[in-house]
C-alpha cells in the first residue's frame, strides 16, 4: 500500500484563494449606499448646471 506523506498546507489550489483573500483585505470598501448617493448627486448636479447654463430643454 501507498502512504500519502503530509508535507505541505493544504491543497495548491487553495493557496490561490488565500492570496485572493488577503488581496481584499487591502482593498477599498465603499458602502453601496454610499456610490448610489454621490451618482444621485452628481447627476443632480449636472442637471442645475445645464439649467444654469441655458442648456435645460
Amino acid at each position: 500500500m501507498s502512504r500519502k506523506s503530509s508535507t505541505g498546507s493544504g491543497l495548491m489550489s487553495s493557496a490561490g484563494l488565500m492570496r485572493y483573500y488577503e488581496a481584499d483585505k487591502k482593498a477599498i470598501h465603499i458602502d453601496p449606499k454610499s456610490v448610489m448617493v454621490f451618482g444621485v448627486v452628481i447627476g443632480f448636479a449636472v442637471l442645475m448646471l445645464n439649467a444654469a447654463y441655458g442648456l435645460w430643454p
